[in-house]
C-alpha cells in the first residue's frame, strides 16, 4: 500500500520540520491552545476584512488522514481531528457517518493499520507532543493494549507479513539511540527480535515474505547507502550476540543519497531512491538473485514514494512537481493510467491507498483552495464516491486564495523559488502587508497546498510568500546543498532578497513586511532580526533555534545516528564552536530591535523550550516589544485544534498591532 504522507513538509536534513496535524495547517504553522501563557485577549477581526473570518473557522475544517481499508473493505480506517484532538474512526465507503474507534482525550491517536482478517486495528499515541510514540492495538471487543510499553520508548510500525499472521514493529527500548526490528504474532502479540540495530541504521522496508530487511546507513549529509540484512525464519529470533550479515546494495561509485522504498510483492526486487544519476531522486530496482540494478522510474522532479498494490497489479508514485506532491497510478501490465476522481484544474491527488483485494482504492483530493477530501474508487466498476466534505461550511470557498509559484533573483543572481498566497483585492490602489514565511529543516520546503494558517492570514489582508531558500528540498541536489556550512548567511541573504523583490511589487506595502517561520524557519526569523535588524518590520518565531550549540548538543537520543550528518551540514560544536556562536541569534540578541512574537510547545524534544525562554528574556531585558505564548500540551508543531486556533489568532493580532496601527 502507498504510504500516505501526513504532512507535505518534505524530508529535511535536520528533521526539524514539523507538521501541525492533518491537512489544515502549513508546514511549521502555528497552533496551540490551553497555553501556560494565554493569548492576550479575545480574537477580534480588525479593519476592512470579511466579518467572522476568525482563526477558528479555518481550523474547524476537518482533517482526515486515511490509514487503510478494514478487513471486509466496508470502511476506511482514518485519523480525524473531529473532537479537537486526533482520534481513530471508521468511515463507511458506502457513505454515512464515521464511527469513533478511539477516544483521544488529552493525547492524539493516529491510525496505523487494520488487521487483515478481523476488526482489530493499530494506532500510535504519544504524550503531550513528546514524540515518544507507543503502538497500541484495539478493537475486536478488547480494550486498547500498549504493545510497546516503557518510559522513554519510541515505536513505529513497519508492515505486515504476506500471510497476515505477523507484523513488524520498531522500538528503541534496548538502546534509546537505535531502533530494533521485532516480529509480532498477530494472534498472541508475542514477539521476537529479528534485527538488532547496533549500526544505527534507518530501517526502511521489510520484505513481506520475511526474508530481508532493507536499511540505509548515513555516511554524511551527501551520502547514504542502502543495505540488506537477512531475517531469521518465523518462530526464530536473532541472536543478540551475532552481528547481522549486511549486504550492500548501493554501488558506492559516487556519493549519493539513497533510501529503500519497497520490495516487489514477490520479494524478488528491492526498489530504492537515489540521486546518483542526476539532480533528482529516481527509483532504481535491485534484483536480489541477479544482483543487478536497473532504472524503474524517473521524472523531471524528485520521486518521493513508489509502491505497489497487494499483488502488484497497480503501481503508485508520488512526484514533487515544483512544490506540489502529486500521485500517479498505473496498471503495471501495460502502464496505462488509472483515472483518479475529482481532479479539476487546480486539484491533485495527495495520496492513495489500495484495498488488499485490489478491487478498490481511496484517494485524497486537494488543492490550495480546498481542504483535502477523501474519495472512494471502485476499480472493478470504475465508479467513485466522495466520502468527506471537510471545508468548514461557514467559509465561502470564493474567499479562499490560490497559491502561485514565483521566482526571484537573490544576491548572487541565483533564482529562488517561492510560493505566493495573494489576498483578494490586492493591487496598486490597495497595497497589502506581507508575511515572508520560512519553512523548517534546514532542507524542508513550503508547498502549494491548502493551509489554514495562510488562508486565515490572507482573509485578514496579508499576503504570504513562502520562500524556498537555497538548501530547500525539491529543486535538485545542487540547490539542496548550496547552504552547507552557510546557515545563517546564504539562506538569510535569500530572505533579504525576498524582501527586496516584494518591495518592488506594485501591490505590496513595502514598509509592512514581516518575517515568520517555524523550527529552522523560526531560527531564520531570529537571525533576520539579529543580523539584518533594519530589514523586516516584525517577526513571528515558532519554536525556532536560538542557540545552535545547545540544539546540536541536545538532540533526542534517537537522532544519535544522524549526528554525523548534522555536524557535516551545520557544524560540530566541538570543532566549529566559534562559527556556531557567530550564527546563534541568542548570543547577539542585543542587536534585535523589532517586535517579536514567540510561540512554543513546552514538550518540544527537538528545539527545547529553554531556547524560546531565553530569547524572550533577552528581549525583555533590552526593552524590545515581545510576546510569548506557550502550550503545555504540545511538542514540535501543534496538533490540537484549540492550539492551532490560538496561535493563528495570536499571530494576526500581533501583526495587526505592529503593522496596521
Amino acid at each position: 500500500m502507498l504510504r500516505i504522507r501526513p504532512c507535505l513538509a518534505l524530508a529535511s536534513t535536520l528533521l526539524l520540520a514539523a507538521c501541525t496535524g492533518g491537512g489544515g495547517g502549513a508546514p511549521d504553522s502555528p497552533g496551540g491552545g490551553g497555553g501556560a501563557t494565554p493569548p492576550p485577549g479575545p480574537e477580534v477581526d480588525a479593519g476592512p476584512r470579511p466579518p467572522g473570518y476568525e482563526a477558528r473557522l479555518f481550523h474547524e475544517s476537518l482533517s482526515v488522514v486515511p490509514a487503510g481499508f478494514t478487513h471486509d473493505e466496508s470502511a476506511l480506517l482514518v485519523s480525524t481531528d473531529r473532537s479537537g484532538a486526533f482520534g481513530v474512526e471508521a468511515l463507511p465507503v458506502a457513505g454515512g457517518e464515521a464511527k469513533a474507534w478511539t477516544q483521544p482525550g488529552a493525547d492524539n491517536h493516529r491510525a496505523v493499520s487494520t488487521f487483515p482478517a478481523d476488526d482489530r486495528f493499530l494506532y500510535l499515541a504519544d504524550h503531550g507532543g513528546d514524540e515518544l510514540d507507543h503502538l497500541f492495538v484495539a478493537g475486536g471487543g478488547a480494550a486498547p493494549r500498549d504493545l510497546t510499553p516503557g518510559d522513554g520508548v519510541k515505536a513505529s510500525f513497519r508492515g505486515w507479513s504476506r500471510d497476515g499472521a505477523s507484523f513488524y514493529v520498531l522500538t528503541n527500548e534496548r538502546d534509546p539511540r537505535f531502533f530494533d526490528l521485532y516480529r509480532h504474532d498477530a494472534a498472541t502479540y508475542e514477539r521476537a527480535l529479528v534485527f538488532q540495530n547496533d549500526g544505527g541504521y534507518a530501517i526502511e522496508a521489510v520484505d513481506r515474505g520475511g526474508r530481508f530487511v532493507a536499511v540505509s546507513q548515513t555516511n554524511d549529509h551527501r551520502d547514504a547507502d542502502v543495505l540488506l540484512a537477512p531475517l531469521p525464519p518465523v518462530g526464530k529470533a536473532a541472536s543478540p550476540k551475532a552481528k547481522p550479515r549486511m549486504i550492500k546494495v548501493s554501488t558506492g561509485k559516487e556519493p549519493a543519497m539513497e533510501s529503500a522504498q519497497t520490495f516487489s510483492p514477490d520479494g524478488a526486487t528491492l526498489y530504492y531512491s537515489t540521486d546518483a544519476h542526476g539532480e533528482f531522486l529516481e527509483i532504481w530496482a535491485y534484483d536480489l538473485a541477479k544482483k543487478t540494478h536497473s532504472l524503474a522510474f524517473k521524472a523531471e522532479w524528485d520521486v518521493l514514494d513508489f509502491e505497489f498494490s497487494e499483488e502488484g497489479t497497480y503501481r503508485a508514485v508520488t512526484i514533487n512537481r515544483d512544490g506540489r506532491a502529486e500521485v500517479e497510478v498505473v496498471r503495471v501490465a501495460d502502464g496505462s493510467p488509472v483515472a483518479l476522481p475529482g481532479l479539476g484544474a487546480d486539484e491533485y491527488a495527495d495520496g492513495v491507498l489500495f484495498a488488499r483485494s485490489e478491487e478498490r482504492l481511496a484517494v485524497l483530493v486537494a488543492s490550495a483552495r480546498s481542504t483535502p477530501n477523501l474519495h472512494y474508487v471502485d476499480l472493478k466498476g470504475a465508479s467513485d464516491r466522495r466520502l468527506t466534505s471537510t471545508l468548514n461550511p461557514a467559509i465561502d470557498p470564493a474567499r479562499l486564495v490560490e497559491s502561485e509559484v514565483v521566482r526571484f533573483p537573490s544576491y548572487d543572481g541565483r533564482e529562488i523559488p517561492a510560493v505566493l498566497y495573494r489576498p483578494i483585492g490586492a493591487g496598486p490602489d490597495a497595497k497589502v502587508p506581507v508575511i515572508v514565511w520560512m519553512h523548517g529543516g534546514p532542507g524542508g520546503q513550503t508547498t502549494r497546498d491548502y493551509s489554514a494558517t495562510f488562508q486565515h492570514a490572507a482573509a485578514h489582508g496579508y499576503a504570504l510568500l513562502g520562500v524556498n531558500n537555497r538548501g530547500s528540498s525539491g529543486y535538485g541536489k545542487t540547490f539542496f546543498h548550496l547552504d552547507d556550512r552557510g546557515h545563517g548567511d546564504v539562506d538569510l541573504r535569500d530572505c533579504v532578497a525576498a524582501h527586496g523583490w516584494l518591495r518592488a511589487q506594485p501591490w505590496v506595502d513595502g514598509e509592512r513586511i514581516a518575517i515568520a517561520g517555524g523550527s529552522y524557519g523560526g531560527y531564520l526569523v531570529l537571525a533576520a532580526l539579529a543580523f539584518q535588524p533594519e530589514v523586516f518590520a516584525v517577526g513571528v518565531d515558532l519554536f525556532g533555534v536560538a542557540n545552535f550549540l545547545r540544539t546540536l548538543e541536545s538532540v533526542p537520543p534517537w537522532w544519535t545516528a544522524m549526528k554525523a550528518r548534522l555536524h557535516a551540514e551545520i557544524g560540530d560544536p566541538k570543532t566549529d564552536r566559534a562559527r556556531l556562536e557567530a550564527i546563534s541569534p541568542l548570543l547577539h540578541a542585543d542587536q534585535i530591535r523589532r517586535p517579536l512574537l514567540v510561540i512554543q510547545g513546552a514538550n518540544d524534544p527537538r528545539v527545547l523550550k529553554v531556547e524560546s525562554d531565553e530569547i524572550v528574556a533577552a528581549l525583555e531585558k533590552n526593552k524590545v516589544p515581545v510576546e510569548y505564548l506557550v502550550f503545555p500540551d504540545e511538542g514540535h508543531g501543534f496538533r490540537k485544534r484549540a492550539n492551532r486556533i490560538a496561535a493563528d489568532a495570536a499571530m494576526v493580532r500581533f501583526l495587526d498591532a505592529h503593522l496596521r496601527e
